[in-house]
């Protein structure tokens, strides 16, 4: 297996800029509504990695046309009327191309087998189950309650369902993707302690932006049926891919700036670097993009944080750790256990590797400064593992990671980058 041991970073006062890759939580969002919608909606969306790549193909499978050109996709939408009702497709490792599919699926109707990679065939899809209880017909091809699966629908009836939150957040987002297809309004009850969470956010936001209207009472949110799509979207560049090089600024006193980047973004993980200021690190914005500047930062405390709500900045804050001059504690961790890996214990296990000490129980982990010994991560397969154990490894030059292609998940030249830097 490829692996990869990142020389040691030599700060300096010149700015690092890099750009990074489309949002796959907002592309794959405005995907899904725009192959849906009725009309033509362009996406300007920069680069896009493999989980957009996947559902893009999965799109192509089912008749959506979708033409591509230099950072941008045109989007010939169906209205709501799948051109191809007999289909299988593969939605790969992209956990929200199988979420968002499936229920899109199961709303428009029609008779589909939906396979994956064994890594995502390895994760709960609990959606099916509510699927099933609206009359949806799903078999299952190898383990029950996972992927791979065929879907038979006439088409979701029911005027509402409802959706545990702790469970995730994609089942809620999935199911208010593909209620404006629906003729009449259609209500969805949120249950658990994310109803407010920021991905359920960021949906709403796209179903705005798509001008589709939606109301919200409590943890009810009734979505109604979708008007013609706008001609052009802009899709935001990924802040979670952004915060692996904030993070220089904090760990190297550097100078960081990431194209593209709004500080008015809302994109949950924005929440990391507001953790980044605290600590010292000074934003700006630029015309080209967000700056980050953390030259006058000397040491930084650990993070003592619930991070429920940007969970995939768990890992990354994990990493920083070892560094801080007190110690970290994460909690609101459970869910992430059911991620492309238990994060959890990937990241107790690496730690370990390094030399350091943690404490984990099922909701938190605690990771207590020490020096980092030369050592091996394990990828687990999981992209964001070895984007954020890149930190150490940048620190100390100390540190050797396995499999490092899997980031192509999310970011294809994450690597290049950080190699140049």
């Amino acid at each position: 297996m490829k692996s990869v041991c990142l020389k040691q970073f030599q700060s300096r006062s010149q700015t690092i800029a890099v750009s990074v890759p489309a949002s796959k939580s907002l592309l794959n969002r405005a995907l899904v509504l725009a192959a849906l919608s009725r009309g033509t909606v362009t996406l300007d969306c920069g680069t896009f990695a493999e989980d957009s790549r996947a559902l893009l193909s999965c799109l192509e499978a089912l008749g959506i046309c979708v033409e591509q050109s230099a950072e941008r996709l045109t989007v010939h939408g169906c209205g709501g009327d799948i051109p191809i009702k007999t289909a299988e497709i593969d939605v790969m490792s992209a956990g929200t191309a199988a979420r968002f599919l499936t229920v899109a699926l199961a709303f428009c109707g029609g008779d589909y087998t939906i396979t994956a990679s064994p890594q995502m065939q390895k994760r709960p899809m609990e959606v099916l189950a509510l699927l099933e209880q609206a009359g949806v017909q799903i078999e299952y091809l190898n383990e029950h309650g996972r992927l791979p699966i065929r879907l038979r629908s006439n088409g979701i009836t029911a005027d509402e369902l409802a959706v545990d939150t702790d469970t995730s957040t994609q089942y809620a987002s999935a199911i208010l993707l593909a209620a404006p297809m629906r003729e009449t309004p259609f209500r969805l009850k949120l249950t658990g302690t994310r109803t407010y969470g920021s991905y359920i956010g960021l949906t709403l936001q796209s179903l705005e932006a798509f001008g589709i209207d939606w109301t919200r009472t409590g943890d009810e949110i009734t979505v109604y049926p979708a008007q013609t799509a706008p001609d052009h979207i802009t899709v935001e560049p990924d802040v979670s891919g952004a915060c692996y090089f904030y993070s220089l600024a904090l760990l190297f006193s550097a100078k960081v700036l990431v194209r593209r980047v709004r500080e008015n973004s809302a994109q949950g993980d924005m929440k990391f670097l507001r953790l980044l200021a605290n600590r010292g690190v000074r934003f700006r914005q630029l015309d080209e993009g967000l700056l980050a500047d953390g030259s006058s930062v000397t040491d930084f405390k650990g993070f003592c944080e619930d991070v429920t709500d940007f969970s995939d900045q768990t890992l990354t804050l994990a990493a920083l750790a070892p560094f801080a001059s007190s110690p970290t504690r994460l909690t609101g961790v459970a869910h992430i256990r059911k991620q492309e890996c238990d994060r959890v214990a990937a990241i107790e296990k690496n730690l370990a590797a390094l030399g350091i000490k943690t404490e984990v129980s099922e909701n938190s982990i605690a990771v207590f400064p020490a020096p980092i010994h030369r050592g091996t991560i394990d990828s687990f397969g999981d992209h964001r593992v070895v984007m954020s154990f890149a930190l150490p490894a940048l620190k100390t030059g100390l540190v050797t990671i396995s499999d490092p292609d899997c980031c192509k998940k999310t970011f294809d030249d994450y690597f290049e980058i950080m190699t140049r830097i």
